[in-house]
């Protein structure tokens, strides 16, 4: 009886025995059954992101702290990615990790905690991307002022695109490509992500051409539609677009992350149509004032230039008196030539004489066997110089031969040849330019002759008063001595000559003179009795 009385059991010794798998297996599906569907509202504490794509994170209050988890599919389905300090709602299972004896909440969505929250993840990302400089007024590229091609980022079946189509067709219809998109939910952001960066690995002059600007639109929504704009890899793009890019998200009181990222801010998809082209009527409109302009500018400077050059016309000497003088030098050449021409004949032929007395064939039949004799001496000693001259200039080849490769002489010869080319063409242009400066000069030279010639003061009613011989007389008493007068005008010269014994008889009455008219003669060469020193009256 002792021994079964030692061997029972002691009070409370016969609760069942369990190993630490049992044991944590139960808890596991004691915790699991109660709490297999749970919301919880917390404050997201640590956040993890491990290379094999799920995350832990840590959700946490004024005292607590619960560990979570979202496996790699989880967290691709997420809405909002969860940041440290947002306040979520997090909706997931609880379950235990028997290796660290320790609970966690397998989070299979998360929400933010109401708009607040929303509002306060959205500051705090408005203020990352603002100390990137994302948001700096420097980065912001200005729209081309007429595109070609426009690219929009937004639903095919709204009515955003149709707003946006029926507006660019009233102001300046152009192609427009359309990128589709989910302008809500979970595939917003990711697709409007790829559809920027899609139009900009568009390349110019590829099968589908490349937009000159971007519209990125979407209509009117609340804080939780609106969100995928908000999204930092939106942003992102928006600001590594090489194209200018034009937000018009939401209506006129909605705000995005990528408003501020944009190069333009559209308050409607109506008004980013407005700001992507301008009004063609009112470009043809322009286009005809400045034709008209254009017109009249034209016409007025060909009417300035005509005025103008009539005036110059004004200031020019007239055709004939240009040739006056060529003309009476070439008659009194022509007079002159045949005198000319028979001196020369005759002071040729008095030479040919003179020289035919030393000419005659017996003096050079002498002078050539004078010669010839001189010569004969040297008859037996010319063969032996020329052998040994020729042999001396072979020697001499010979040593030259060396330095008169034709490669070098060819290259030589170009470079002189060249150099040659441009003394030719500097001296071609200098003289141009000598001969037309001097051609100028004397131009103008004659036309200050003829400007400062008596003939000009002839023709305001002056005249040159010369006696028979030809000298000009600048006093009365010489004209009364003279024999004969000859007064020149402007169009022609007057002789008068006094009547005869009109010096030697009684005074009387003048006797009238006998005038003889004269054509005027062109510009002659100045004198000393020249018009400047005599008399004009």
């Amino acid at each position: 009886m002792d021994m079964f009385e030692d061997d029972a059991p002691g009070p409370g010794n016969n609760a069942p025995e369990f190993t630490v798998s049992e044991l944590s297996g139960a808890v596991k599906r004691t915790i699991e059954g109660e709490f297999g569907h749970v919301r919880v509202r917390a404050e997201v504490g640590r956040v993890s992101r491990p290379r094999s794509g799920h995350m832990y994170f840590d959700l946490k209050d004024d005292r607590s702290v619960l560990a979570a988890v979202s496996w790699k599919g989880q967290v691709a389905r997420m809405a909002v990615q969860p940041e440290e300090g947002m306040e979520v709602i997090a909706t997931g299972r609880m379950t235990t990790f028997p290796g660290q004896s320790k609970y966690q909440l397998i989070v299979d969505n998360i929400e933010p905690a109401g708009a607040g929250a929303l509002m306060a993840l959205l500051e705090k990302r408005k203020a990352m991307l603002q100390a990137e400089g994302l948001f700096a007024t420097e980065r912001k590229r200005a729209l081309p002022y007429l595109p070609r091609v426009i690219g929009v980022v937004t639903s095919p079946s709204g009515a955003v695109i149709r707003d946006i189509l029926h507006r660019l067709r009233d102001r300046f219809p152009v192609h427009v490509l359309i990128w589709p998109v989910a302008v809500q939910g979970q595939a917003c952001a990711p697709e409007v992500a790829r559809a920027i960066e899609g139009f900009n690995r568009l390349l110019p002059g590829g099968p589908v051409p490349r937009p000159d600007v971007l519209i990125v639109a979407r209509g009117g929504g609340s804080i939780e539609d609106l969100w995928g704009f908000n999204e930092e890899v939106v942003a992102r793009a928006v600001a590594a677009s090489q194209i200018p890019l034009i937000s018009a998200v939401g209506h006129e009181t909605d705000t995005t992350l990528i408003d501020f990222v944009s190069d333009r801010r559209a308050p409607t998809p109506t008004a980013a149509a407005e700001l992507a082209v301008p009004v063609r009527a009112d470009l043809l409109g322009w286009l005809a004032d400045m034709r008209a302009r254009l017109i009249r500018a034209e016409a007025q400077a060909i009417q300035s230039r005509r005025q103008r050059l009539a005036d110059l016309a004004r200031a020019l000497p007239r055709p004939e008196r240009l040739t006056e003088g060529a003309r009476q030098r070439l008659d009194t050449w022509a007079d002159r030539l045949p005198n000319a021409l028979q001196r020369g004949v005759s002071v040729r032929r008095v030479a040919l004489s003179d020289c035919a007395g030393s000419l005659r064939p017996g003096l050079l039949r002498n002078r050539i066997a004078n010669e010839r004799q001189r010569l004969v001496p040297y008859e037996a000693r010319l063969p032996v110089a020329l052998t040994r001259s020729v042999a001396q200039h072979r020697r001499d080849l010979g040593q030259c031969s060396a330095r008169l490769q034709p490669t070098t002489l060819q290259r030589d010869i170009e470079r002189h040849r060249a150099k040659l080319d441009q003394l030719a063409t500097r001296f071609a242009n200098v003289a141009r330019q000598g001969v037309s400066s001097r051609r100028d000069r004397l131009a103008a030279l004659d036309r200050l002759r003829v400007t400062l010639g008596y003939e000009q003061t002839l023709e305001r009613g002056y005249a040159v008063v010369r006696d028979g011989a030809g000298e000009v007389l600048t006093r009365k008493a010489q004209a009364d001595s003279a024999s004969a007068l000859a007064i020149q005008f402007a169009d022609g010269t007057l002789d008068v000559a006094p009547a005869a014994g009109a010096a030697d008889g009684p005074p009387g009455p003048p006797a009238s003179p006998q005038p003889r008219v004269k054509p005027a003669k062109s510009a002659k060469p100045a004198r000393k009795d020249s018009p400047d020193q005599g008399s004009l009256f």
